[in-house]
C-alpha cells in the first residue's frame, strides 16, 4: 500500500479550513439572530425659536436696465452684438463710421500748430523789441539816442505781448476743438456703460443714427434685487437691513436683506413697495428680470415652536405619523404638522419636547417594534465603504498572484527533495517494473 501523496494533505487541509470557515459563519450568524431589533437612527423633538410669516409674491428687477444710445450722428457701420449675448463693462456693442471724425481731428491738430507757431512768433517779436528798447535806454546821454526809436520799441513791446495773449487764447480755443474732435472719434465706438445682457437690438449696420437713438436695450442681471408690494399693515414687522427668508420659483430657499421701503402708497392695493438685495446660494436657473420671487414677510414676534427632521414623519393612508421609542419599543403616534422650517417641520399637537423619535430606519417599523439605537457619524458610511473597497481590492490582487504562481510554478518538491512526477509517469514506472 503506497503512502498518500503530498497532494492529498493539501486537500485535508483545504477541507478542515471550509469545515472552520463554516463553524465561525454559524456562529455569527447565531450571535446575530440572538440580537433581536432594528437597527434605527433616533433624535429628541426639540423647540425653535420662529417667527409666524406671511407670503407675499414679489419679483426680480434690474437695478441697471435701459437703452444704450448713440453719443454721435452718423451711419452705423457694423453692430458687434446680438439679442441674448452677455456683455461686460466696455465691451464694444456697435461702431459707427468715423472717417470724416478723424479727418476733422486732423484738421483740429493742425490749427492747434498754428495757433502755438503764432505764439513763438509774438514772443520772438517780444525779446526784439525788448532788445531795442533797453539799446536806445543805454544810448540816452549820447548823441545817437532817438527818442522817436524808443518809443516805437515801447509801442512794439505792448503789441507784440498782445500778440501773445491773442495766441495763447486761440491755442486754448483749439485745444478745446481737438479735445472735442477725439471725443467725436471715441463716441463712434459705442461701449456698454455696464454688464449685463443685450434683449433688444434696436438698430441695424447701415442706418444713419442721430444723436441720442437707441441701439440696444440692457439689462445689468449682476445686480438684481426684489420688489414685493407688501400691505400697509404688515409693514410693522419690516426694518431696513432685516434679513427675510425667501423662495425662488425652482424651490430653493435663500435669503434677502430689506433696502428700502418706499415712502408711496398705491390707493388701490393699499401698498407699498419694498426693496430687498437677495443673497442668494448655489441656484441651477439663470436668473431673470421679472422673475416671481416669494417673499415671507414677519407678522408676530418669536415664539418657539416644536419641530422633528422632515425624516422622522411618516404618510400612512393620510395621516402623518412619527414613531417614538420608549424603553426600547417603537411606538406610532399620530401628530399634526405646521409648517416646514428648513429640513425641520413644525408639530402643532401630538408630541412633547425631549421625545425620542425615529429619524432613519422608521420605514420598517411596526407597531411595538423592538429597536436598537445606533449612531451614525457623518462620514462614517464614506470612510466605511472606502476601507471595503481597500480591501477587496488587496483580496482580488491576492488572488491574482496566487494564479500567476500556480500557473508558472515548478513541479513540486517530493521526499527527499526528489522532484513529485506526474500520475502517468508514476503508472508507466510501476508497469516497467511489474514487466521487469
Amino acid at each position: 500500500m503506497r503512502k498518500a501523496g503530498p497532494c492529498r494533505a493539501c486537500r485535508l487541509l483545504r477541507r478542515a479550513a471550509w469545515a472552520l470557515g463554516l463553524m465561525l459563519a454559524l456562529l455569527w450568524a447565531g450571535e446575530a439572530f440572538g440580537q433581536s431589533g432594528t437597527l434605527v437612527q433616533v433624535e429628541k423633538a426639540h423647540e425653535i425659536l420662529r417667527t409666524q410669516t406671511v407670503p407675499v409674491i414679489g419679483r426680480l428687477v434690474a437695478r441697471r436696465a435701459g437703452l444704450v444710445s448713440a453719443r454721435i450722428a452718423g451711419r452705423l457701420e457694423r453692430m458687434h452684438v446680438d439679442v441674448g449675448d452677455r456683455v461686460k463693462k466696455g465691451d464694444i456693442i456697435a461702431t459707427l463710421a468715423s472717417d470724416h471724425l478723424r479727418a476733422d481731428l486732423a484738421l483740429a491738430e493742425g490749427a492747434l500748430k498754428e495757433a502755438r507757431a503764432e505764439r513763438d512768433t509774438a514772443k520772438a517779436e517780444l525779446e526784439q523789441a525788448l532788445a531795442e528798447m533797453r539799446r536806445q535806454r543805454r544810448l540816452r546821454q549820447s548823441a545817437a539816442f532817438s527818442k522817436a526809436r524808443l518809443e516805437d520799441a515801447e509801442l512794439k513791446i505792448k503789441v507784440a505781448r498782445s500778440r501773445i495773449a491773442f495766441a495763447e487764447a486761440k491755442i486754448a480755443t483749439r485745444k478745446a476743438a481737438v479735445t472735442r474732435r477725439a471725443l467725436d472719434v471715441k463716441y463712434a465706438t459705442v461701449r456698454a456703460p455696464y454688464s449685463g445682457t443685450v434683449v433688444q437690438r434696436l438698430a441695424e449696420a447701415g442706418t444713419y443714427v442721430r444723436t441720442g437713438d437707441a441701439l440696444v436695450r440692457l439689462i445689468g442681471t449682476r445686480s438684481l434685487e426684489i420688489e414685493a408690494d407688501v400691505p400697509a399693515k404688515r409693514l410693522s414687522g419690516l426694518a431696513i437691513d432685516q434679513i427675510l427668508d425667501i423662495t425662488l420659483d425652482d424651490g430653493t430657499r435663500h435669503k434677502a436683506r430689506v433696502r428700502a421701503i418706499l415712502p408711496s402708497e398705491n390707493p388701490l392695493t393699499r401698498t407699498r413697495a419694498v426693496r430687498l438685495t437677495p443673497i442668494l446660494h448655489a441656484t441651477h436657473r439663470v436668473l431673470a428680470d421679472g422673475q416671481s420671487v416669494t417673499v415671507l414677510v414677519p407678522i408676530g414676534t418669536r415664539r418657539p415652536v416644536l419641530t422633528v427632521h422632515k425624516d422622522a414623519v411618516l404618510n400612512t393612508l393620510g395621516a402623518a405619523i412619527v414613531f417614538v421609542v420608549e424603553n426600547g419599543i417603537a411606538h406610532p403616534r399620530p401628530v399634526t404638522l405646521g409648517e416646514a422650517v428648513g429640513d425641520r417641520i413644525e408639530v402643532l399637537t401630538g408630541l412633547r419636547a425631549g421625545e425620542v423619535v425615529v429619524v432613519r430606519g422608521n420605514e420598517r417599523l411596526t407597531p411595538g417594534s423592538p429597536v436598537r439605537i445606533v449612531i451614525k457619524r457623518r462620514g462614517a458610511s464614506k470612510a466605511s465603504d472606502r476601507e471595503q473597497n481597500k480591501r477587496r481590492g488587496a483580496s482580488k490582487a491576492s488572488d491574482r498572484e496566487q494564479n500567476k504562481r500556480r500557473g508558472g510554478a515548478k513541479p513540486r518538491q517530493g521526499p527527499n527533495n526528489t522532484r513529485e512526477a506526474a500520475p502517468d509517469a508514476i503508472r508507466k514506472r510501476d508497469r516497467n517494473k511489474r514487466a521487469s
